[in-house]
Parts: structure tokens; C-alpha cells; sequence
């Protein structure tokens, strides 16, 4: 049963992928260029290979496909993802401007029916408008195969039921108003998409957030963790931002590094020289990790392993007793399907509730409500990207309780980072992302 709708949602969303492409390709295609042009067969092109590399993209890691097909595929096919999604907001956006741009002004016919008197070209349409011809008699033969009247530059025979660039009444402004809304459309899309590169590309920036914790011992007060998450190395990004966010997370000075999940997308072999940087991070109390749902579509083990070896702390539904406060992690949901999931008995069971302050690794939000019922009193958590890619925080919103910042559960808080990085496209909209440094401070004096 549970394959069966799993082929039906996936159906249900090819087809939906094919009808937008068909409208992508009638608005930015079929109405601005000539039928049998080069510019249509190169754009047609592309509207039918482009989403066929974004296939490729999305399943070729899975596959086990060669890490260089990977890194092949996957800059065209996921910026086209996000191209995409742009592209068609920006066209519908301009869709209720095209209609009334084409509205056709009153006819001839119109007025004559009416009994008003005709109306003057400039008043029925202003300079060089002309009113159809009449209909040809019935016995008029057609024009000779091959013969041609006044035809528009840059202009073809108009398609049937009049769409497309043709030559006949309106013609003109037809192919002005498509050509003048395509272009805007992919002018808009594409400044929003470099943008929202540029932004992942140089890397995330440094947030601050204080959060007073009321088990705190005060000798503790102004301890700095800092948070990373989905950083998703991968076939996009490597060593490089790996790099970057090194660099950043030590020069904040930390007192504790929490990387909390999804921080690959592949194999150890594949990406194990990009994650290599994170041995340079450098905190007074050591850098610890949990995992998130994407280590186990990569290999969960292997890169609990390999972070290890680089100097990280795993904690498999583990605790850290620190000197001020319980430091405990629970492995992601997502573990579940491989019998290791979260255990949180295990992680936070037999402390001292009463007097310990335990902060929590969890990499979803959607465990906030176990971190409640453990007595947990802070969760630090990511996996929602802040949604990436607006308007995806408001879809973000539907299946987390937290999408990026604090927020209280009864006597526990929840801190969601926007993440460190990027899945699929490289592309953020709306939802920087972000290296947050949180910052304990303690009631107690």
C-alpha cells in the first residue's frame, strides 16, 4: 500500500512537472519566437534537456553514480530547479498584466451593429491602425501557394486560434507584450537566483542569540556554543566552504562547537577531503557532533567514524557531563529505518534533573516534544534550512514546530539555525544562512 501511493504522489508530481514545463515553454518560447526559427529550436532545447539534467542531479548520488557525473550534472540540474521556481512566480506575476495588455480595443463591427457612427483609425486604435478586410466573396479563389502580402518584420504566420508571433491583426503588439513580459520574467528570476548564490557561495554569517537558562550556575554565564548546521558538502560544496565556515566558527572563540547534522551528501571516499578542514576547529571544550538524516542516506557509520578521526565528539544518544551543564545528543529520526534512531532515555536518562542544566543535540525540530518530557531545558537543532528558498518556509512551517530561531516549549527552549549551507540548488532566498553563536546566561547570582 505504501508503494502505491508513493507512485501515485510521484506521478501526481511529474505531471505537474511536465504542465509547468508546457507553460514555461508557451510563455518564453512559443509566443516570442518564429515557429522553425534557431532561437526556438536552442530554447525548446533547453526547456526539455535542462529539467532532464535536474532528474539526473537529484538521483545520481543514490544511484552511485560516478562522483564526476555527479558534479557534472548537479550545477545545470539543481540551478535550474531554482531558476524554475522563480521563472514561473515571476510569470505569474506578469500574467494578469499580459491579458490586460492584449485586450483588443472595439471594433468596427462593433459600433456599426450598435448603430453608432464608425470610429476613426486614430480613435479605433491610434496611428497606422487599419480595420480587418471584409471577408472574400465565396467565389474568390485563394492566393497562389508560395505568394506572400505585407508581412511584419521579424514576424511569422500566426498560429491557429491566433497564439504565437503571426502576422495578422495585433500581431505586432502581441509579440512586443510576450517578448517585453518574457523578458522581465527571466530578468527578475535570474538577478534573484545570482543573488541568492552569491550569498551561499561567500559563505554564512555569524548570528549571536543570548538565551538565560535558569539551572545555570553563574560561573557559567556567557558560555559561547557554536552551532553548524547542513553544511551538505557535496558534489556543489566542497573543501572550499568547508573552509570558510572554519574560519569563521574560530573566530568567534568558542567554548563548545555543536554540529548538528546533515553535514554531507555522499560517501566518505567521495567527499572525505572536503570535510578534512574540520580538523582545524578549535574550541576551550572540544567540537561534537550528532547526526542528521542525510548521514543516513550517506552512510551514517562511515561518517561517524571519519569525524572522529578529524577530532569531533560523536554523540550516539550519548552524554557529555561538562563542568557547568549535561551536554547530550540523540541520533536523527531518520536513523529509525536502520535501528538507530533517537533513544532518549538513553541520552538524558539517570541525570540530575534538578540542579543540571542539560542542553540537547538534536538535528529536527520535530523532537522538541521528547526534549520537553526528558526535562530538557535547550534544544539546538536545524534541518528546515528557514526554507531555503522563499516561499518554501511557509511549506517549512507545516511539518516543523520551530522553523529558525528561539522559541519556548513549556520549560524548554528550541534554537533552529538556518544551516551552514545548501541542499540541491546553492541558492538562498529569503532565509540567509548562518553560523550562530548561542550564549548562556545564567539567573543565578
Amino acid at each position: 500500500m505504501t508503494v502505491l501511493v508513493f507512485a501515485l504522489v510521484a506521478l501526481a508530481v511529474l505531471a505537474l512537472l511536465v504542465l509547468v514545463h508546457r507553460w514555461v515553454w508557451i510563455r518564453l518560447v512559443r509566443d516570442t519566437t518564429a515557429p522553425g526559427g534557431w532561437a526556438r529550436r536552442v530554447l525548446t532545447g533547453c526547456v526539455i534537456g535542462l529539467p532532464l539534467l535536474s532528474v539526473a542531479a537529484l538521483v545520481a548520488g543514490r544511484a552511485g553514480a560516478p562522483f564526476w557525473v555527479q558534479r557534472g550534472v548537479s550545477w545545470p540540474g539543481f540551478m535550474w530547479l531554482a531558476l524554475l521556481l522563480y521563472l514561473v512566480l515571476a510569470l505569474l506575476v506578469a500574467e494578469p498584466l499580459r491579458l490586460l495588455l492584449l485586450r483588443r480595443p472595439a471594433s468596427h463591427a462593433d459600433g456599426a451593429e450598435s448603430g453608432a457612427p464608425a470610429a476613426s483609425p486614430v480613435a479605433s486604435g491610434g496611428a497606422g491602425y487599419a480595420p480587418p478586410d471584409p471577408a472574400p466573396p465565396a467565389f474568390e479563389a485563394p492566393p497562389e501557394a508560395g505568394s506572400a502580402g505585407p508581412a511584419l518584420e521579424g514576424s511569422t504566420t500566426a498560429a491557429p486560434g491566433g497564439s504565437g508571433p503571426g502576422s495578422g491583426d495585433g500581431s505586432t503588439r502581441r509579440v512586443f507584450v510576450a517578448r517585453a513580459l518574457a523578458g522581465a520574467a527571466v530578468a527578475a528570476a535570474t538577478a534573484t537566483v545570482g543573488h541568492g548564490t552569491y550569498g551561499v557561495l561567500r559563505g554564512p554569517k555569524v548570528k549571536r542569540v543570548t538565551v538565560p537558562l535558569a539551572k545555570l550556575p553563574r560561573a557559567a554565564h556567557g558560555f559561547r556554543i557554536a552551532v553548524v548546521s547542513d553544511v551538505h558538502l557535496g558534489p556543489i560544496l566542497g573543501r572550499a566552504h568547508t573552509t570558510r565556515i572554519v574560519e569563521a566558527v574560530n573566530a568567534t572563540q568558542p567554548d563548545l562547537i555543536a554540529i548538528v547534522g546533515d553535514l554531507v551528501d555522499g560517501s566518505v571516499h567521495d567527499l572525505g577531503s572536503a570535510a578534512e578542514p574540520l580538523a582545524r576547529l578549535r574550541a576551550r571544550h572540544g567540537s561534537f557532533f550528532v547526526t542528521g538524516n542525510h548521514e543516513y542516506f550517506s552512510g551514517a557509520q562511515q561518517w561517524v567514524d571519519h569525524v572522529r578521526e578529524l577530532g569531533l565528539h560523536p554523540l550516539e544518544n550519548a552524554r557529555q557531563e561538562l563542568p557547568y551543564f549535561d551536554l547530550a545528543g540523540v541520533n536523527d529520526v531518520a536513523g529509525e529505518s536502520e535501528g538507530h534512531g533517537p533513544d532518549f532515555d538513553r541520552a538524558l536518562g539517570g541525570r540530575d534533573r534538578d540542579h543540571r542544566t542539560a542542553v540537547l543535540l538534536a538535528h529536527q525540530p520535530i523532537v522538541i516534544h521528547d526534549a520537553v518530557r526528558h526535562g530538557v531545558d535547550l534544544q539546538l537543532s536545524g534541518h528546515t534550512h528557514g526554507g531555503q528558498l522563499w516561499p518554501g518556509n511557509y511549506l517549512a512551517e507545516l511539518a516543523n514546530p520551530t522553523v529558525a530561531g528561539l522559541e519556548r516549549y513549556g520549560d524548554t527552549q528550541l534554537y533552529v539555525s538556518r544551516g551552514a549551507g545548501a541542499w540541491g540548488p546553492p541558492v538562498r532566498v529569503g532565509a540567509p544562512s548562518d553560523i550562530t553563536v548561542v550564549q548562556l546566561a545564567s539567573y543565578q547570582t
